[in-house]
Order: C-alpha cells, then structure tokens, then sequence
C-alpha cells in the first residue's frame, strides 16, 4: 500500500553511540517497512526509566542505537505484501506497543506475547526485527540498532503487530504512553495481579509507571490505594491521581505503615522500581495469601534477599510481570483511554522536543520528573 504523501529521504533521530551516556541529534535514512509492518510518522515518544537504563549501561543493547520504545503517529506506509494489517491503514492514527510480538513462536501462538521469543531474541538482545536486519542505519550506512521500534525519531517501523487504532476522540500526543506505562500496568493490575474490586493495594514507587498504576487499579475497583515514595511531590501526585494513602518512606517504615493502613496488609503490592530494598520491603507488606507483583526493572544482576518462611507458611506469591499481552491488552487500553478510565493528560508532566531528549534522559536520571515526560516531534 503507497503512503498517501512523498516521504521524505531523511530524518532527525536521537542516537545512543559510543561510550557515552547521552543522546545525539543525528540525521539518518528514513526507514522503510517490510512485510507485516507498518511505518509510522511519530507525533510523541514516552521517556522511560528503560530506556534511561540503556543509556547508563546498566542493561546490555547494541550501539549505536535508536531508544524510544511507546510511540503514537500515523501510519504513512503499509510494507509490501502484507494481507491482514488488521483494519490499519494509512492515515490511521496509532499507539505502538513495546513488546513487538512475532506471532509465530510457541508463546505467541499461545497467546503470551508477552513472552516471544523472537522479541526477546532479536529485538531485546541484537536490535533488529525478525528477519534478523534493522530497519535503521547510520549516515555511513552501517548498523544501528532498534530499541523495539525506535521511536526517538521522526519516523519508525512498527510491526502490525504491536500496534493499535486511536480513536481522533483522544489527543495524539499524550497517547504515546499507552504502549508502555498503560500496558505495563494494565498487564500488572489484570494479568499477574489479578486485581478485583475491593482489594487493598500498596504501589511502591509513584513514578512514571506507579502513576499509571494507580489509575489502573482505580478502575478496577481497588480500597485502599496506597501510594510509597521518598518524594512528596511524587507523593501529592498519587493522591490527585487516586491514591487514597500515602507513605513517605523517607519519613516513616514504609512495611509498618502500609501495613497499619490495610489492617493486615495489602491483597497485591507492586514493585515499580527494580530495587532490592524495596523489593524486599514490598514483600513483607502482603497479606496472607497476598500476591506481590516485581514490575521494575533492576541495574545489572542486582537481587534482593527475601526471609523464606513468611514466604511459605502464609501462602505469598511473587510474580514477575514485564508487560501486557500486546494484542489483546493494548486495544483494551486505547479503549479505556477513549472512555476516560485511564486518563493519559493526568499522567504527562513535562513536555520536550526531540532536539532536547538527551535533557529529558538526564532530567529523568536527576530524579526531576513527576509523572511521566514525552518527548513530541512537532510534526
């Protein structure tokens, strides 16, 4: 299917190369899809403490690369050949999923795109797409590897796959995070969490993704909502967004507390923040029969030391849930976007321009945003 415009020939990325913790504005080709894929004209890219990871180092990805991993845009180009974009076409507004399923490996074919193999494979681990190629390349015509899509930058190749129809009812922009914080969290709050009406939760960590899980277990129905952080701003945050309780854990014990508000501790806690104190601390807060779900993503090989006998005499579950089930779980996002259940101008803070996203990964690493950043093309 042609694009409905001439594209052009080139375009600005924001490129992770060398050995640096930064980003450079670098003009680069503009790539073209393949069967089965999508390229779409970015309008937004969430900032994500993954991507921030990347950038430090602490989780291993080829250089040089193109982050930016939850995008919204419009599609300009279907790749050749492809027989069921699923109702997509050019012109159509989209979110773009992190997880970029295969659908062809055992766990696709079983419904748990959260688990492909091939994403993990190639994408996670050597920067391509399925065919084992980028679709990016440096201005010298040498490699550059994809951060899922690539999404720092004005255009990127997105597997049908991993996207989604928008609804024009939702802004264009802000909708960039409902391929990462609102699928993390809807497939924290419905998938491992198993979260019903009436149960208590504590979210440690009121971040860029504790933000998006606090409005997500407000649709579900959850009491009490209790918000942990050492930042009060962050804080203050969680309770406009929902969160009936909140714990300065700079201030007070953040086990004793959670555990005094919910009378015998919370039904399901959530890591958000890939520490090994609270993730241990996050476990001590449950109930009996309580389930705690590991959402953030640690530095390096860290681990976290839990006492084994709590664990088993009073029935804890721990389980780890990276996201969504990109398919099935992004639609239903959009969707609760579109009915104003999940409220995604609630959870953009800051705003940048892709010339300043290496001040957006820096202000992130400062501790400086609350809530979640995005970084629009201006196109």
């Amino acid at each position: 299917m042609p694009s409905s415009t001439a594209l052009p020939t080139h375009m600005k990325a924001a490129v992770l190369a060398g050995d640096a913790a930064r980003l450079e504005i670098t003009t680069i080709a503009v790539p073209r899809p393949k069967q089965g894929e999508a390229l779409v004209r970015v309008a937004a890219c969430g900032v994500c403490h993954t991507d921030l990871h990347v950038i430090k180092g602490e989780v291993g990805f080829p250089r040089p690369a193109v982050l930016g991993h939850e995008i919204s845009g419009r599609i300009v180009e279907i790749g050749p050949g492809t027989s069921d974009a699923r109702g997509l076409a050019v012109g159509v507004a989209v979110a773009g999923a992190f997880i970029m399923p295969c659908t062809t490996c055992d766990a696709c074919l079983r419904g748990r795109d959260d688990l492909c193999a091939n994403f993990f494979g190639q994408n996670r681990l050597k920067g391509t797409l399925y065919d084992g190629e980028s679709r990016l390349s440096m201005p010298d015509g040498s490699f550059l590897a994809m951060y899922s899509m690539g999404g720092l930058a004005e255009y990127c190749v997105v597997p049908i796959s991993a996207l989604a129809a928008l609804s024009e009812s939702v802004d264009l922009e802000t909708s960039c995070i409902l391929g990462c914080a609102g699928m993390t969290s809807y497939g924290a709050v419905h998938r491992a969490g198993q979260v019903q009406s009436g149960d208590s939760v504590a979210i440690v960590g009121s971040g860029g993704i504790g933000s998006s899980l606090i409005q997500m277990a407000v649709a579900a129905g959850a009491h009490p909502i209790v918000a942990v952080d050492i930042a009060e701003e962050k804080l203050q945050r969680a309770r406009e967004l929902g969160a009936t309780h909140s714990v300065n854990s700079r201030e007070t014990e953040p086990v004793a507390a959670v555990r005094s508000i919910t009378g015998v501790g919370a039904d399901v806690v959530f890591e958000a923040l890939g520490n090994p104190v609270t993730f241990r601390q996050a476990s001590e807060m449950l109930s009996d029969g309580g389930r705690m779900v590991a959402i953030g993503i640690a530095a390096g090989k860290a681990t976290a030391e839990l006492e084994i006998t709590p664990l088993v005499r009073r029935g804890y579950s721990i389980v780890g849930s990276f996201g969504g089930r990109t398919r099935v779980d992004l639609p239903a996002v959009v969707a609760m976007a579109a009915e104003g259940t999940f409220d995604v101008s609630h959870l953009i803070t800051r705003r940048y321009g892709l010339d300043d996203a290496d001040e957006a990964y820096q202000a992130l690493s400062r501790g400086e945003i609350t809530g979640r950043a995005i970084i629009t093309m201006g196109a």
